[in-house]
């Protein structure tokens, strides 16, 4: 028979400190996003005063080590040799605190330039502009280097709507005018000719009518299709004149055919730029500060983090002094009152700079380590510099927590010479190539990439020709992975490349 009755258990529980929450939030902040909440903090905490920390003398009275209820004072960030993570202590654990699902599970497996410059940083479109992305595809031709360092400076010349309007004797005059580089008719063709077959289809179009033609070709090749086709081959000026019945007479075709040509027409792209904000150089997508660059000095990289816009933050003397003299007041109901929110206010402002200060070291230490491990990559700028790495590689070179450097590089862009990157663009998967040396898995993208940019379109590779060329190459790879791969450089399967 059971009974009722109160039963006493010691359970040993987790209490964060308010530093490590602090921290916790700051670190997933980009720098745009820190200046919203420092802003959030100004105004809700009259301890925290913005501007450059003045001589407090004996201002922090009542601020003694013992009076923080966490018991947590900064350190120098060192224990015994290695780097004490602000996110983790004996009882804590941040991967309890905060769930890592959207952490890839492949990626779970110094030199320090003055960060105190006056840095402000024009506002990048994160993620990839029109130019960005046609620069991105060049790498998958097989031009030589000084091809497409032309290939770069032809997409330069684009216009706003997608098109290429000058002609080739005009981009070679020009770039021989501009750039004092000699290049023949042929091998200019050459270029444009690749820079065509890129995506979206009709970019670099002379005129409406190519765009229109180039859109056509990559689409299935129905009976519509090639009707259309033929209409804006054979029939184009009296197609703009919408001289309809004429051209029904002269291709003999029935009007629902015609009809269906029609709609394939109406609905192709005029202004292949329109994907993105009526310019080459503009998106639609959030804009963005880079919250590090990258700059040579002495033919040294350094890392800079950038704090132009974050404004300096101290803890008010006025209310530190205020606490002071309310403690040698007589110690009434409202003296109590007082003191316990001004000593709160103050103890959160102390967090809160703290909090920065510990976020700034972290995202410095991060960022110096990938620097170090992708020294290579980011000295060429070249994909198949990047050597596998993944997150506890940073981990293992920073002494922080997994966790952590999943953290920092979530929402984190580096501005470089070559562009902007996330800096989950430098993780990657590492395999093994027929020597048994270790490469990363965008190394076998770009070759996959190269591999279907000079297939002959009208016979397009295989999955399973993939993977045989693959081998040839030295890369032993699976179908599935190939296919895998595949999709993520956004290429279709073979038949819808079919021309």
């Amino acid at each position: 028979m059971s009974s009722i009755g109160l039963q006493q258990n010691l359970t040993q529980t987790t209490k964060l400190s308010p530093t490590q929450i602090q921290m916790i939030r700051m670190l997933e902040l980009p720098s745009i996003e820190l200046n919203k909440r420092i802003t959030e903090e100004l105004q809700e905490n009259p301890a925290l005063e913005e501007g450059r920390e003045e001589a407090l003398e004996d201002g922090l009275k009542g601020l003694e080590e013992d009076e923080f209820d966490d018991g947590y004072m900064p350190d120098d960030g060192y224990e015994e040799g290695r780097q004490r993570d602000p996110l983790q202590n004996e009882d804590f654990n941040y991967e309890q605190y905060i769930s890592d699902d959207e952490t890839p599970s492949y990626m779970l497996h110094q030199q320090y330039s003055p960060a105190d410059e006056d840095r402000r940083e024009v506002p990048i479109i994160g993620g990839s502009s029109l130019l960005e992305e046609l620069k991105a595809q060049i790498y998958l031709t097989n031009m030589t280097k000084p091809q497409r360092h032309i290939a770069k400076w032809v997409l330069g010349n684009i216009d706003d709507d997608g098109y290429l309007r000058r002609t080739t004797e005009q981009l070679v005059d020009d770039l021989m005018f501009q750039e004092q580089l000699e290049v023949s008719d042929e091998e200019m063709a050459s270029i444009v000719a690749q820079i065509k077959q890129f995506d979206p289809p009709g970019i670099a179009s002379a005129d409406l009518q190519e765009c229109l033609l180039t859109q056509l070709h990559r689409k299935p090749q129905t009976e519509s299709v090639q009707l259309a086709e033929t209409i804006l081959n054979k029939h184009f000026e009296a197609f703009s004149k919408h001289h309809f019945d004429r051209i029904k007479q002269r291709l003999n075709c029935s009007d629902e055919e015609f009809q269906q040509a029609v709609q394939e027409i109406v609905h192709l792209n005029q202004k292949p730029a329109n994907a993105f904000t009526g310019s080459v150089y503009e998106s639609q997508r959030e804009t963005i500060i880079p919250d590090f660059t990258i700059e040579e000095r002495d033919d040294e990289l350094f890392v800079i983090l950038n704090t132009g816009d974050i404004p300096e933050l101290h803890v008010s003397r006025d209310y530190s002094d205020m606490l002071a003299n309310y403690e040698r007041m007589p110690k009434t109901q409202e003296t109590r009152e007082a003191t316990t929110f001004i000593r709160n206010k103050l103890n959160a402002a102390r967090w809160f700079i703290d909090a920065i200060r510990q976020r700034n070291e972290t995202l410095m230490k991060t960022m110096t380590a990938i620097l170090r491990f992708q020294y290579e990559f980011f000295l060429d700028g070249e994909e198949t510099s990047l050597r596998p790495m993944v997150l506890q590689d940073i981990a293992d070179r920073t002494g922080y927590d997994v966790s952590t450097i999943s953290r920092v590089s979530n929402s984190k862009y580096v501005e470089t010479r070559y562009g902007i990157y996330p800096l989950k663009y430098f993780f990657s998967e590492a395999m093994t190539n027929a020597e048994g040396d270790e490469v990363s898995t965008r190394e076998i993208k770009k070759i996959l990439g190269e591999l279907i940019a000079q297939e002959d379109k009208r016979q397009p590779l295989t999955d399973e020709q993939l993977v045989t060329l693959l081998t040839t190459e030295g890369y032993p790879i699976a179908r599935r992975t190939v296919a895998k791969y595949r999709d993520q450089l956004n290429i279709p399967v073979a038949r819808m490349r079919k021309q």
